[in-house]
């Protein structure tokens, strides 16, 4: 009798909105953002080990610095895996791909433990807000007609769904309507997953789960109307994916990461 031996799940990291500087005393609202992620890389490494694939979605520089995205890549050295990096709207674009090419993580599309993960630019220069260029939604669209048997993850940084933040509705994606115009015509999306919103926030939407995850600095306050930070700590999402389309995923936080949250602001 021959047993099939059980495949390893594929083990997925999301690391969002690390906000790094030029400066390496950087920091946002009283919190070193170089500082607290390394506090993550440390949680991660210490709960779950190594990942197969790191997902980073946008906001890696305050600044847009080259120095910035070259941090964020050398931090990503103690991982023995690929990444891929995409812009978020304190991003600086030409900058982010530049040094995204250097260390390889510039890919938009990578198959790997029966999965697919597209990735978007979701990026407005100068704006807060998120837009889909047609050429973005074009290159979904293909990406998945070209592997309909894959299940497929997307991901975006700006939030394609109303979160119950008032003052965050204004800084979403503003083309939702286009892009989940073309998501439903492939139902083997099976996540829609992004950042910005610096907290943990977790939908359902035709059988296609929406997920955002934690800062590895500040956390917005959920539900709030207007500007507010919350004093949790910076995290990340890990993802298990099983070549049977199933998969599990959780939100883990630095809680030994020690910071003094500005909580007066009104804004970053």
């Amino acid at each position: 009798m021959t047993i099939k031996e059980k495949t390893r799940p594929l083990r997925v990291l999301q690391l969002t909105d690390p906000h790094l500087m030029a400066r390496a005393d950087g920091d946002l609202l009283g919190v070193k953002t170089r500082e607290s992620l390394q506090a993550v890389i440390s949680e991660v490494l210490r709960v779950h080990g190594q990942p197969d694939l790191i997902l980073a979605t946008g906001d890696l520089a305050q600044d847009g610095s080259v120095d910035a995205y070259q941090v964020f890549g050398d931090s990503l050295k103690v991982f023995s895996c690929p990444s891929v990096w995409i812009a978020g709207n304190h991003d600086h674009v030409e900058n982010l791909e530049r040094v995204a090419a250097e260390y390889g993580a510039n890919h938009r599309h990578v198959i790997q433990g029966g999965w697919q993960f597209v990735m978007l630019d979701s990026s407005v220069p100068g704006k807060v807000f998120g837009a889909l260029a047609d050429s973005e939604l074009e290159f979904l669209a293909e990406t998945l007609a070209k592997h309909p048997h894959l299940p497929a993850v997307v991901a975006l940084h700006h939030h394609p769904v109303d979160i119950g933040s008032d003052w965050m509705e204004k800084i979403g994606l503003t083309n939702r309507e286009a892009f989940w115009r073309v998501v439903d015509r492939f139902p083997q999306v099976k996540i829609v997953l992004w950042g910005h919103i610096h907290q943990e926030h977790e939908l359902e939407r035709h059988g296609v789960q929406l997920m955002a995850t934690p800062s590895t600095c500040i956390q917005f306050t959920s539900g709030s109307s207007k500007f507010a930070v919350e004093d949790l700590p910076p995290g990340y999402r890990w993802f298990e994916f099983h070549d049977t389309g199933d998969f599990t995923t959780e939100v883990c936080r630095a809680t030994e990461f020690q910071f003094d949250l500005d909580q007066s602001s009104t804004g970053y």
